[in-house]
């Protein structure tokens, strides 16, 4: 049985945040006018969050050699904390109570897997 190796969980959370960071970008992106379709493309945020996006794939494949597939979802879950976390700061959107009854759950599901 595999055990959990605590730099791969790093690594695995690691990629996990960055990406996050590329939805920030590809947002940011989507957000902008462009004055064509292939402007639209060739943005530097679109490039780049789509290079993260590559690279927290790979990322991901390494992590497994030291996380249990069944650890990696409880693991890529911690996305929605960062993505809210993003959206609050950067975006400026607004939490509501049903937003953070969900955030709660999630919380506590990965505390609740992970004891």
């Amino acid at each position: 049985m595999n055990q959990v190796q605590l730099p791969y969980v790093l690594l695995y959370l690691c990629s996990t945040f960055l990406s996050s960071v590329s939805q920030v970008l590809l947002k940011k992106a989507a957000m902008r006018e462009h004055t064509s379709l292939v402007a639209e493309y060739t943005d530097w945020r679109v490039i780049l969050g789509y290079g993260l996006f590559v690279g927290c794939t790979l990322l991901t494949m390494l992590a497994y050699k030291g996380v249990p597939l069944n650890i990696g979802p409880v693991l890529e879950a911690t996305g929605y904390l960062y993505v809210t976390i993003f959206g609050v700061t950067i975006f400026h959107e607004k939490m509501n109570p049903k937003k953070i009854a969900a955030l709660v759950m999630i919380v506590a599901g990965i505390l609740v897997y992970a004891l």
